[in-house]
């Protein structure tokens, strides 16, 4: 009989029998026992549900645990059989996922063997009599209706949004957009009842990620005319649905600016009067072409006079216009509606008493 040798970190070899002999050994050795099923689990050492497993050959049952039963039976050791290594199933599973991960995040810190030898201590003893880690079972959203706040939302990702094959993310500036950070991750929750996960970059990264890794997120963004993948690649456009109503058209427009746009001051100094005149300017900046081209085109739908002297930049320059845009239109980035009351204030002593910063609230 093999010497039973028990492998680093506690796990034993185990026995590949031909198919269908590992049930009949286990069978026919509980039957010469005269075993319940309970006092034949633990004569193997095992749980009743790995001896289960063990009956159903859904795995292979363990070298020390053949001897047991063969000393007890005193039925001669199989000799069909091929004894294998611990994780010696790695190879043809986990290491397309592990090489996935490596891929995609690079190599993590730390002992990598370590890793492995908890990660299947906790499959062994838990993980894969879990339910809900069945492979293929995607978590659940709420489905909205189309609505303006979609349509909000789907202006953001267009500007600052990427979609995977599962994962969600608005990546923003962690300085200057971190109120507006809160108003996204807002946004997803009230349309979605999904709470994202929040990122932020380190030292010289000045960047924080607003993320939902859902499938189900991402097939009703797909279904309603957003893409996986590139935006500037693919030259994605604003969906249908949306150009098809006014009221879609100035919400997509909100997230379009409040994402990929700026509002700014110029200043003018006249010689002969000693004086500096403040001018306003919006400025929004886009490399998808059809994108771009709806922005522009609703402005001027809306009566407002945009111009494009640059092929990835759309301006709106007029004072009137630009007060009439954020009376029509608002901004709910903080960043922009503060810099646009800055500059009357400072230029007027006041600022127009409309406001459509707080929307999540009032809608």
């Amino acid at each position: 009989m093999p010497e039973l040798n028990k492998k680093k970190y506690g796990y034993f070899k185990r026995i590949a029998f031909p198919e269908g002999e590992q049930s009949k050994f286990l069978k026919d050795a509980q039957t010469r026992l005269n075993l319940r099923l309970k006092e034949f689990a633990k004569l193997a050492g095992v749980h009743m549900r790995s001896l289960t497993d063990w009956r159903r050959e859904k795995v292979l049952m363990s070298l020390p645990a053949l001897e047991r039963i063969c000393r007890r039976a005193k039925i001669p050791f199989p000799e069909n059989i091929q004894i294998k290594e611990p994780f010696w199933y790695v190879n043809k599973g986990a290491k397309k996922g592990w090489m996935a991960v490596v891929r995609k995040y690079g190599r993590i810190g730390g002992d990598p063997e370590y890793r492995k030898k908890r990660w299947y201590e906790w499959w062994e003893n838990e993980g894969r009599y879990r339910k809900n880690l069945v492979i293929g079972i995607t978590k659940p959203i709420k489905r909205p209706i189309l609505s303006t706040r979609l349509a909000e939302l789907i202006g953001i990702l267009l500007g600052d949004g990427g979609i995977t094959k599962s994962q969600v993310t608005v990546t923003l500036n962690k300085y200057d957009d971190k109120e507006y950070s809160e108003y996204v991750e807002a946004l997803f929750v009230k349309l979605f009842r999904v709470t994202p996960s929040v990122y932020y970059g380190k030292k010289n990264d000045s960047t924080i990620a607003v993320v939902i890794s859902r499938t189900e997120l991402v097939r009703f963004l797909v279904e309603n005319g957003l893409k996986i993948g590139g935006k500037v690649k693919q030259q994605v456009d604003v969906p249908v649905w949306i150009k098809q109503t006014e009221k879609f058209i100035k919400d997509c427009l909100r997230g379009l600016f409040d994402t990929d746009g700026c509002f700014y001051v110029d200043k003018h100094y006249h010689r002969n009067k000693d004086k500096i005149y403040l001018n306003c300017g919006m400025n929004f900046t886009n490399r998808s072409l059809p994108i771009l081209s709806f922005f522009k085109n609703s402005l001027e739908r809306l009566g407002l006079h945009p111009t494009q002297k640059t092929e990835f930049s759309v301006f709106l320059r007029k004072e009137n216009e630009i007060m009439r845009y954020f009376q029509e239109i608002g901004s709910s980035n903080p960043k922009h509606f503060n810099k646009f009351k800055a500059y009357f204030t400072n230029k007027y002593g006041e600022v127009p008493k409309w406001s459509k910063r707080d929307r999540l609230e009032s809608d």
